[in-house]
Order: C-alpha cells, then sequence, then structure tokens
C-alpha cells in the first residue's frame, strides 16, 4: 500500500514538473503574452495533463516569478514593465556578481575548462549560424545560458545557482518577448570573450564589474533611452 501511494506521488511530483516545464517554456518563448490569463481548461487541453497537476505546475512558476496567482480565479502571465526589469536586472548583478567573485576564489582547472568549452561552443555557433544569431532560437538560448552559468559554477552556493538561473529566464522573457534589436555576431562575441578573460586571469575587480555592465545591457537595449512605454 505505501509502495503504491509513493508511486502516485513519484508521477504527480513528475506531471507537475513537466507542466511547470511546459508552461515555462511557451511564456518565455512569447506564446503567452505579459497579462494573459491562464485557463486550467485551456491547458489541460494544450499538454494533455491533468488539472491537478497543471495547478501544481503553475503554483512553481508563482514562485519563480514568471506568472502571477488571482486570488481564487486561477493565474495569468506577470506584466512586463521597465520597473520589473529594473529590479531583475538589480538582484542579477548582486547575486551574480558575488557567485563570481566566489567562484575566482574557489574555482580549480575543471571549473576554469567548463568556461573555456562553453566559450567555444557558442562561439563556433556563431560562427556557424551569424544569420540566425537571434533571441528565441533553443540551441542558442541553450549555449548563452549555459556559459554564463559556468562562470559561477563554482561559487559553492546551489541556492545563488538556483536564484541565477531563475532570474536570468526572468530577464530572458524579456528579450524573448520585446527586444527590437540584437548586437552583431562578432561584437557579441568578443564581449564575451573578454568577460571569459577577466574571470579566467581572476581580475576580480575588472571581471565583476564587466559582468554587471553586461548585465545591465538587457535593460538598454529592452528600453531604449528615451523610450517611456511598458510594453
Amino acid at each position: 500500500m505505501n509502495e503504491i501511494a509513493l508511486d502516485r506521488g513519484t508521477a504527480g511530483d513528475t506531471l507537475s514538473e513537466r507542466a511547470a516545464v511546459l508552461v515555462e517554456r511557451d511564456i518565455v518563448a512569447g506564446a503567452f503574452a505579459p497579462g494573459a490569463r491562464l485557463a486550467i481548461a485551456d491547458l489541460v487541453e494544450r499538454y494533455a495533463i491533468g488539472a491537478t497537476p497543471i495547478r501544481e505546475g503553475l503554483s512553481r512558476l508563482v514562485a519563480r516569478g514568471l506568472i502571477v496567482a488571482i486570488g481564487q480565479r486561477g493565474f495569468r502571465v506577470s506584466d512586463v514593465s521597465r520597473a520589473d526589469l529594473e529590479d531583475i536586472t538589480r538582484l542579477r548583478s548582486l547575486i551574480e556578481c558575488e557567485a563570481l567573485r566566489l567562484s575566482m576564489a574557489l574555482g580549480d582547472g575543471a571549473w576554469e575548462g567548463a568556461i573555456v568549452a562553453a566559450l567555444h561552443r557558442l562561439r563556433r555557433y556563431a560562427e556557424q549560424n551569424s544569420a540566425g544569431l537571434r533571441e528565441g532560437r533553443a540551441d542558442f538560448d541553450a549555449l548563452h545560458k549555459g556559459f554564463h552559468t559556468s562562470l559561477i559554477a563554482a561559487c559553492g552556493s546551489p541556492r545563488m545557482l538556483k536564484a541565477h538561473s531563475d532570474l536570468y529566464d526572468q530577464a530572458y522573457r524579456y528579450r524573448r518577448v520585446m527586444m527590437r534589436s540584437f548586437e552583431e555576431p562578432s561584437e557579441f562575441i568578443k564581449n564575451h570573450e573578454e568577460l571569459a578573460e577577466l574571470v579566467l586571469s581572476r581580475r576580480a575587480k575588472e571581471a565583476t564589474a564587466k559582468l554587471a555592465a553586461h548585465l545591465a545591457s538587457t535593460l538598454a537595449l529592452v528600453y531604449p533611452r528615451g523610450r517611456s512605454d511598458d510594453g
């Protein structure tokens, strides 16, 4: 009896995790617009997952800031605004710069090798797909996030790494849904090469300043100077 109950609980957890992943993917990809209502019945039909795992999956995304609960009426996608992105950027800078300092102090040869490998994969992708280097391509997005994660992977704090991942995804939603332009592939790679070089050289002050400026660039691209609208 206990084994059966445990199996059912494990299956339920797996389904709710899958629901969270699917909804998150569609939010980040722009399939659900900012502020859109997320009707349980519609999501059940869309993903072929039961209502209970869908609700549990949505609750997980509430905790990550991608959706908000509307009292007893359900859920909707979080709105976008300059103030929200400024808050995300501020938190990212605080967490990732500290995680980077810790990684430069604690990182070993394996950590350095992982950064070099992540940069190489990003560079090769840019060389082979220069015309298609755009936000929203799953392969590029994974490589880009992987590079940034590699920089702070030796920080020794699972909570910092989890916060980095969540905040990265929240900022990425802005880039994916709202960004009007994207820097040239050569400039994109150059910026990441410079960041990696500072990190691998353990030049902590310069590396953290470069990372903070890099994180702030998303805000400047999504909300160019002089633009006052939030959508």
